[in-house]
């Protein structure tokens, strides 16, 4: 399993978060996570195409994609646990892709098999890395009919 994100995990608190998802996650997959460099112009459309180009350099062709997106689907956590399960039966390359604060280009949203959304909220690209891990982790839990606090 990859998580390729946009943007650099700054302080220590959401590193510690991170590693400690990636310590339990350990357990169930493994898991790959790219930090690929967000670009510093408050030109979104150059912005966008930049940051799109280097998760295109990244990405294998036979992975799976989910993209996280505002406008993706939404599940709830047992449904995407169901979901996760799946994912891996008909890929084991499963990629998640976070973008940068201005979204995915069109080019990495075309590779989508899966569109996701968390909220129609907006969340901090830090915390949202840990977000994910943390219902990745759920969800392995409830696939393999561990407890889990509710």
């Amino acid at each position: 399993m990859k998580v390729i994100c946009v943007g650099k995990l700054k302080e220590t608190y959401w590193k510690e978060a991170l590693a400690e998802y990636q310590k339990r996650l350990s357990k169930y997959t493994n898991l790959e996570i790219i930090e690929l460099p967000d670009e510093s112009t408050e030109d979104k459309k150059v912005a966008l195409k930049k940051e799109g180009e280097r998760i295109l350099k990244v990405i294998n062709q036979k992975d799976f994609i989910v993209t996280l997106e505002i406008e993706g689907k939404e599940y709830d956590s047992l449904t995407f646990s169901k979901k996760i399960e799946a994912w891996l039966i008909e890929n084991s390359n499963l990629t998640f892709i976070i973008g940068g604060s201005y979204g995915l280009s069109p080019e990495v949203k075309n590779l989508a098999n899966e569109r996701i959304s968390f909220s129609k909220m907006t969340f901090p690209h830090q915390l949202f890395r840990v977000l994910l891990l943390e219902q990745i982790y759920r969800g392995f839990k409830i696939s393999h009919h561990e407890s889990y606090h509710k």
